[in-house]
Order: structure tokens, then C-alpha cells, then sequence
């Protein structure tokens, strides 16, 4: 698998995505959302918006529009889109807080706000479907790992439609759709397909590639991952099936959601079992800080994944429910996409800067560009910001809750401070330094970066990187 050419977005997705992650710590340290406010009012939205569409979704379009290319080596198909789906994801999100703000009357505006910003982000995700899907569909057969994502993209697709409905429906202007029960009964659905699908799912087929790379292990048994892919599948077929009951005159009960995530639970159990396999069969002995700060998010997967259908069968009050989701959200999925920036952001750096000149004299390793240990001790806040987060909205503590966040705040900003400094070459000895003009930009990469003419996969993935 030759090594695509850099994507020149992708750094300003990560900053974005890193902002947004941040802008949703300060305000829940602040005392804004659950458990200070209701689940379901507009300020628990805002923060839960900004999480799932401004941290998680742009750091997983910023991550696949360099992962995808490598994937079916194939080149990025309409490249020139990426900026104007940023863009358009960006003031989307904008609009949609806007929105929620008025909701609450914190000041007065129109509710159109909200069909705005839905309009706005289906574009932003329209264009970023457009690429990837041309992309994937451009290698012929389909491949089994491109198949987690062409899933994925279809619960993106899903998931944004409902949600411009959901805000069609808070607008007033919801027509015929105000006759439905999609809300609140179809939110369940609508987040397990946002988190299960489109992030959560790309995300173990993602895994699967960056791990086997990362740390030289033998590739998994395709008919292993086809057991994933399949139980995974059939438990999203469940939530989309939830969601558009309502259009069929049905009223899909709590045992609907409970059996759909049943048997993500399950995907969920193979999926750690491949993993638990990858970890003990590489040949890479000594884990790196992204493989190591990784154990902690995998281990929040099982726990709360397999507890959460429990919890909503048994009629747990909403506070369990709510730390469950947290767990899924910050530890799984943020611990995952933190620990392997670290990686990406330094892999994209070291090739853009170092790849081109091996052979021609010395060359740093990968790991060489990250402080160590200084960025394992931000992990360390991060993920007891989580622990303790988990455990003080299950107690339904808000000011415990709020110094939960502080500690997870700490944690993501030094963690960013890190990968700024890995941009800025800050570890490697001034003398060892590109001159200036060969360095890395901070936010994109520089045309000459973007070339195709660095070194093969398997040389760039040998145990010097």
C-alpha cells in the first residue's frame, strides 16, 4: 500500500476540532448542560453539539481525508472541496448553538436559525461525503475496511437528515412532521447512528489499519472483522429502522433501543477481542504514547457499551445514562482520537519534513517529535477528568462535575500545546532542523509536502518511525 500524498486540510480540521473540544470543556466547567440542566434543553445541546459535530466529526473528516486515500490507494477525489465543507461545517455549527441560545432565551433572534444551520451542515457533510464516497468507490472491489466507512457514511447521512428535521420541528416549521413522534422519541436513534455509525463504527474499522501499522502487528482474520462489520451493521439497521418508525405510524418502545445496542455490545466484544490480538501479537514491543494513552479509551468501550442497555432495560435514572454516554463519548471516542492524533499529527509532520530526505543523511524517528513523558502526564489529567466525570453524574453531583471537566481541560490543552509543538519541530536540536522554508506549516500542508514522491508504506512503517 503506497502512501498517499499529504492532505493540505487536514491540520486545519484537527485545529478546528481541537478548538471546539475546548470551547465544550470551558463551558461545562462554567456550569453550562447536564446535570446543571435538563438532558434534552438547549443548553445540555449546545455542549453535546459541539462535542459530537465540532470535536469528534471534524477531527474524523480531518483524520479520513488523509487515512482514505491510503486505504484504497487512490488519490483524494475532489480535493478542492475540503476547505468549503470545513467552512460550511464551521458557520453550521455556529448557526446551530446560535439556534439553541435563542431556544433558551438568551437573547432574541429568529428560530430560523435553526433550518439554517441544518441546511448548512448537510452541505458541509454532503461535500465531505462526495469526496470520500468517489474516493472509496474508486478502487474496485470494495474493500472489506472501506465497507466500516461506506457504512459510517450512510449513518452520517442518516443522522444529519433527522437532525434537520429535529430542527425543522423546534423552528415551527416543521409541517407534517409535528404530527410525528420523532421527538423526542426518535432521538435515541438519531444519536446511536451519529455515535455508533458514523463515528463509532469508522472508528473500529480505522483501528484495525492504523494499529496494524502503528504497532507492526499481523494483520486480523478477515473473517474476525467481517464479524464486526456484520453484527455492527445489524445493530444500526436496528437504530435507522427506530428511527424512521414514526414515518410508518409506529412507536418503537425502549426495548427497541435496548436490543439495538445489545448487539452493538456485541460488535463491540469481537471488535475488543481483535484488538486485545493486535496488542498481543505485534512486534513492536515497545508501545508508543498513542498505544498507550489508547488502552484507557478501549477499556471505557467495554465498560460502557455493555453496561448501557443494561442501564436503559432496567430503567436507570437519567444520571446513569448520562455518565454511560459521557464514558462512550470522552473516554472511548475522545481518549481513541486524542491518542492517535498524537501519532497522525507527528507521522504527517516527520513525512512532510524527514521522508524525502532518507537515504541523504540523518533523519529523527517519528517518536522523536513528541515530548516524552511530559504528554503521557496530560493523558493522565484527561482520563481522570473522565473517571471522575463518570462518577459524579451518576451521583448527579454538578459542582463535582464541573471540577471533572476542569481536570479533562487541563489535560486536552497541554495535550495541544504538545501537537503544536510537534508542528514547530520544538524536540528536535535547532542544528537538525529543515531550514525555514522547509519546515511545516502549522495549519496546512505546503504544496511540496502534498507530493507523492515520499517513501514507500513499508519503509515509512518500519520500527524507526
Amino acid at each position: 500500500m503506497l502512501l498517499a500524498s499529504l492532505s493540505r486540510w487536514t491540520m486545519s480540521y484537527f485545529a478546528a476540532a481541537l478548538a471546539f473540544l475546548i470551547a465544550a470543556e470551558v463551558l461545562a466547567v462554567a456550569g453550562l448542560g447536564y446535570p446543571a440542566a435538563g438532558l434534552t434543553e438547549p443548553a445540555t445541546l449546545i455542549l453535546v453539539h459541539l462535542v459530537a459535530i465540532g470535536w469528534l466529526s471534524l477531527a474524523m473528516a480531518g483524520a479520513l481525508l488523509q487515512f482514505v486515500p491510503v486505504l484504497v490507494s487512490r488519490p483524494l477525489a475532489f480535493p478542492h472541496l475540503a476547505l468549503p465543507a470545513l467552512a460550511a461545517l464551521v458557520a453550521g455549527l455556529f448557526l446551530l448553538c446560535s439556534g439553541f441560545a435563542v431556544l433558551a432565551g438568551w437573547f432574541d433572534g429568529p428560530l430560523d436559525l435553526l433550518p439554517l444551520a441544518a441546511a448548512t451542515l448537510l452541505i458541509g457533510f454532503a461535500l465531505l461525503g462526495l469526496m470520500l464516497l468517489a474516493t472509496l468507490l474508486s478502487a474496485r472491489p470494495v474493500g472489506l475496511f472501506s465497507r466500516f466507512i461506506l457504512i459510517g457514511l450512510a449513518c452520517l447521512a442518516a443522522t444529519a437528515l433527522s437532525g434537520s428535521a429535529f430542527a425543522a420541528i423546534l423552528s415551527g416549521r416543521g409541517g407534517w412532521l409535528d404530527a410525528l413522534s420523532l421527538l423526542p422519541d426518535g432521538l435515541p436513534f438519531h444519536a446511536l447512528l451519529g455515535f455508533g455509525g458514523w463515528l463509532g463504527l469508522i472508528a473500529f474499522g480505522t483501528s484495525y489499519r492504523l494499529l496494524v501499522m502503528f504497532m507492526l502487528a499481523p494483520d486480523p482474520a478477515p473473517h474476525r472483522v467481517r464479524t464486526v462489520l456484520v453484527s455492527a451493521g445489524l445493530a444500526l439497521g436496528l437504530g435507522f429502522s427506530g428511527l424512521v418508525a414514526p414515518l410508518a405510524g409506529l412507536q418503537p418502545g425502549g426495548a427497541f433501543i435496548t436490543t439495538a445496542l445489545s448487539v452493538l455490545a456485541l460488535a463491540s466484544a469481537f471488535y475488543g477481542r481483535d484488538i486485545l490480538a493486535l496488542y498481543r501479537t505485534r512486534r513492536r514491543k515497545a508501545l508508543e504514547i498513542n498505544m498507550l494513552a489508547s488502552i484507557p479509551a478501549f477499556a471505557s468501550l467495554g465498560l460502557g457499551i455493555a453496561l448501557l442497555p443494561v442501564a436503559i432495560a432496567a430503567g436507570a435514572g437519567e444520571g446513569i445514562v448520562a455518565a454511560l454516554a459521557f464514558l462512550l463519548a470522552f473516554g472511548w471516542l475522545g481518549g481513541l482520537t486524542l491518542a492517535q492524533l498524537v501519532k497522525i499529527v507527528s507521522f504527517m509532520t516527520w513525512l512532510g519534513t524527514y521522508a524525502s530526505r532518507l537515504g541523504r543523511g540523518p533523519a529523527p524517528r517519528v517518536g522523536d517529535l513528541v515530548a516524552m513523558p511530559r504528554t503521557g502526564w496530560w493523558f493522565l489529567f484527561y482520563y481522570a477528568g473522565v473517571a471522575l466525570g463518570v462518577t459524579m453524574l451518576a451521583g448527579g453531583f454538578a459542582t463535582g462535575f464541573r471540577w471533572a471537566m476542569l481536570s479533562c481541560l487541563v489535560g486536552t490543552a497541554g495535550i495541544v500545546t504538545e501537537l503544536v509543538r510537534v508542528r514547530l519541530l520544538s524536540e528536535i536540536r535547532v542544528g537538525d532542523r529543515p531550514p525555514v522554508h522547509e519546515r511545516p506549516r502549522l495549519l496546512l500542508a505546503r504544496a511540496d509536502e502534498r507530493s507523492s514522491s515520499h517513501a514507500d508504506h513499508r519503509r515509512v512503517a518500519s520500527p524507526r518511525a
